[in-house]
């Protein structure tokens, strides 16, 4: 007989201590201990102080194979070795990214579906609990708009009309809500409402081409032509408006593609315009909005508390048009900014030119944000420390005989022009009872001598009619379509 090899004496040698050992270590062990640092049912934290469940014991780890073995077997043990370490690295939070690893685990151990947050889960009402106004009007800003203008298509009238504004409101109705509408194209299925507002108004031209000529307000009449004007006609006005307005861009577009289908056959997009504000939610707290320029934009709005607010914005009780009592009247602007212009001026001739500083909106006569501008306050070189021709100063109620208008507007970014300047600028809308009395009397001064117009080109305009709401089993405009 052979003599036994001596390796393998050693290794047999060596395998019976190990076995002995883990004997004697199971005998001193009660029997069902856990893991003396961790109580049953408790959790482990992991990096960052994120709470993470415990890891399971990790299955006993295969026989190594004896010195002999081919290479291919050494190499398979040595990989499973190795991905057995780095599971349970992972399981532990102790991965490279401290937090980031242990959010992930509990991510992929937590399957249960999440309620929407309160981004997702906020619904406007289409139709107010009493009689009132179309939501998008005093609904705080959102973060995705769209504005789109759509022309009855030839032939239709009256009766068409009426047949497609019963349908839009349908749908509407059923997006605010967060429900699906009919045909729905599944784009915003697994979104709730995000405060989707859909707002409905009518033009000059609605009135001529459904035969309702004799119900047109007067307050409807064009706007004056002002010198800043560089009017696109094919991206301005009517026959219909649609303000669309989010929280979330997927919902937005959901409730832009559905009114699109709805309208085939009975009218034809003219032109729509694509805007954005800032996310609810991404400041510290809540505060005004900046547009494109930098500029807190806003600041002076009238507010729902004033106690002549719906004097200002609303048609009132004894208006002519009686399908009009309660609504509002919407002006539309798309106002190019040259930024590049703009930004090339210093931080101190940007707020003479606006009156207010940029950081926190506040007027040059100090304060904060909300403190009233002192238009009769001089600088030591007896000059007003607002300027005369200060955008702020000019468009101020003082400044106007009190007119004022609620202005709720979004940027737009439609990417570089020709000459590399950005194509972005301001979706200007402002809300009124009387535009006449409102937007043109302050567009009127602004346009004679405001330090910011040479900033701005006015590239489109709109002027709608916007009925008020529509009352429970009635579509918007009822009252002027079969009044």
């Amino acid at each position: 007989m052979s003599k036994q090899n001596p390796r393998k004496q050693t290794a047999a040698k060596q395998a019976t201590a190990k076995q002995a050992a883990a004997k004697q270590a199971t005998a001193k062990q009660p029997t069902g201990a856990k893991n003396p640092g961790t109580r049953p049912g408790t959790e482990s934290a992991g990096a960052g102080g994120g709470r993470i469940p415990a890891p399971a014991a990790a299955p006993a780890a295969p026989a190594a194979p004896a010195p002999e073995a081919d290479g291919a077997a050494a190499k398979e043990f040595s990989r499973r070795r190795l991905l057995g370490t780095v599971g349970a690295a992972g399981a532990a939070g102790l991965v490279v990214g401290g937090a980031g690893g242990a959010a992930g685990v509990s991510a992929a151990q937590d399957d249960a579906p999440k309620a929407l947050s309160t981004l997702g889960s906020t619904k406007v009402p289409f139709r107010p609990a009493r009689a009132g106004h179309q939501a998008g009007i005093t609904t705080p800003l959102q973060a995705k708009g769209h504005l789109v203008a759509f022309d009855l298509a030839p032939g239709s009238d009256r009766k068409d009309a009426a047949a497609l504004l019963r349908r839009w409101s349908r749908t509407a109705e059923e997006l605010m809500a967060g429900r699906a509408p009919d045909a729905d194209t599944g784009v915003a299925l697994d979104a709730g409402p995000s405060s989707l507002t859909v707002t409905f108004g009518f033009g000059h031209s609605f009135f001529g081409r459904t035969g309702l000529t004799k119900r047109r307000p007067l307050e409807l009449d064009p706007l004056p032509d002002f010198s800043a004007d560089a009017l696109d006609p094919k991206n301005s006005n009517g026959d219909l408006w649609i303000q669309i307005g989010a929280d979330d861009a997927l919902v937005a577009f959901h409730a832009l593609r559905a009114l699109q289908k709805d309208a085939a056959g009975r009218a034809r997009l003219r032109w729509q315009m694509n805007g954005f504000n800032r996310t609810p939610g991404a400041t510290a707290h809540p505060m005004t909005t900046r547009n494109l320029m930098g500029q807190i934009d806003g600041t002076n709005n009238p507010k729902p508390s004033d106690q002549d607010f719906d004097e200002r914005i609303f048609v009132g009780r004894d208006a002519d048009q009686a399908w009009m009592r309660g609504g509002s009247y919407a002006v539309v602007r798309r106002i190019r900014m040259l930024l590049d212009d703009w930004e090339k001026r210093s931080r101190h001739d940007q707020e003479r030119v606006i009156g207010r500083r940029k950081d926190n909106g506040a007027p040059l006569t100090g304060g904060s944000e909300g403190t009233p501008m002192r238009l009769d306050a001089n600088g030591p070189d007896g000059m007003p420390v607002i300027p005369a021709n200060a955008h702020a100063r000019i468009a101020a109620p003082e400044s106007n005989q009190g007119a004022a208008m609620l202005r709720r507007p979004f940027s737009y970014h439609d990417g570089f022009r020709e000459d590399g300047a950005p194509d972005a600028g301001l979706l200007f809308i402002c809300w009124q009872a009387d535009p006449l009395r409102a937007f043109t009397q302050v567009q009127r001064k602004l346009d004679r001598g405001d330090a910011l117009s040479p900033f701005l080109r006015h590239e489109a305009s709109g002027l709608f009619a916007v009925p008020p709401a529509a009352e429970p089993g009635d579509y918007v405009g009822r009252p002027l379509l079969e009044g």
